[in-house]
């Protein structure tokens, strides 16, 4: 995986301009890389885009590639619970980055007081004292700073002064609409799960430890584990088609998300994982589910048994589906 570093209180780094010679993580940081900076939740196409030419452009300089981001997103502390849920873990970026050649994602944590840095305490805290980048790459909707007031000029300006490359690529576009995790929310919000995962540079994938449930899928003759401890955005309630993974092996797998309503149950955000030709017990196992497609709506049934009927209907489909995928 793509190392992990989370660096040290950034706006300190700011006000106290400690030089990096000081600084306790000098050493682990790949410093002289090209860079590129955001918050690439969920990595989508966009993201790639972006992360493709800071490899290439490593590559020709022999320098490395790094990627930063944030945690917790700046909107959780600007918006708080009307902040948007998060798509992707940091773990699963850096994942996903790592397909793609990044060799270090750094991780600034956002704090009131990193929210106040300007522009300027920014860029020279983190770009030149921290990092010593080489080149910058960025899109052309890239801010920094306090209430975003670095822009594209004057981060075309500071590169200059402080003889950094910067390259502002296009964006992607899908649909003539820029691709955006934004986009990718909208998706999943309303169950969109195909729409998503076209935006996106993988599946849509949730973790969580399995933990026990009312057992009512084992006593209908379909075990499922209930996942708990999800901590990114689940799809709107339904029933999908995906895969799980668990120790390392994957599974075809039927995910139903939201209440059982055929026994009166409300629970909106359970999730449910039937992993097809699975034996065994999963308590207490982590498991990632990737949603692939979506089946159906939530629905509520006269009888066990046309509950049972409508489950043996949705593992066909979920067989149905691979054997499709694999044809083609």
């Amino acid at each position: 995986m793509t190392e992990i570093i989370l660096l040290d209180s950034l706006d300190e780094m700011a006000v106290q301009k400690i030089s990096p010679e000081g600084l306790p993580w000098k050493s682990e940081i790949k410093r002289g890389a090209v860079v590129t900076i955001g918050n690439f939740d969920g990595v989508h196409r966009g993201h790639v885009s972006l992360i493709q030419r800071v490899r290439q452009l490593a590559s020709d300089a022999s320098c490395p590639a790094v990627v930063v981001s944030f945690d917790p997103h700046p909107a959780t502390l600007l918006r708080g619970r009307n902040a948007p849920m998060r798509l992707m873990s940091m773990e699963r970026r850096a994942e996903v980055m790592k397909e793609y050649g990044i060799e270090q994602l750094l991780v600034c944590p956002v704090t009131p007081g990193f929210l106040q840095l300007s522009a300027s305490q920014f860029f020279h805290s983190l770009v030149v004292d921290c990092l010593s980048a080489s080149a910058m790459i960025e899109g052309p909707n890239f801010f920094f700073g306090r209430n975003r007031e670095g822009d594209q000029a004057k981060l075309s300006k500071l590169c200059q002064q402080n003889r950094i490359g910067l390259e502002i690529i296009s964006p992607t576009e899908d649909d003539d609409s820029m691709v955006s995790s934004s986009r990718v929310r909208e998706n999943l919000i309303v169950g969109e799960i195909e729409a998503a995962n076209a935006l996106l540079s993988h599946p849509h994938q949730i973790r969580g430890t399995v933990i026990a449930g009312a057992s009512r899928g084992r006593e209908l003759g379909f075990p499922t584990a209930n996942l708990n401890q999800v901590d990114v955005l689940v799809p709107a309630g339904g029933v999908y088609g995906g895969t799980a993974s668990v120790g390392g092996e994957l599974y075809h797998a039927a995910i139903h998300v939201g209440p059982n309503p055929t026994f009166d149950d409300r629970a909106e955000r359970k999730i449910e994982v039937h992993l097809l030709d699975y034996q065994g017990d999963l308590y207490g196992v982590e498991m990632k589910v990737d949603f692939l497609t979506r089946l159906r709506d939530v629905a509520r049934f006269a009888s066990q048994n046309q509950l049972i009927e409508q489950l043996n209907r949705d593992i066909i489909a979920v067989r149905n589906y691979f054997e499709t995928k694999s044809v083609r």
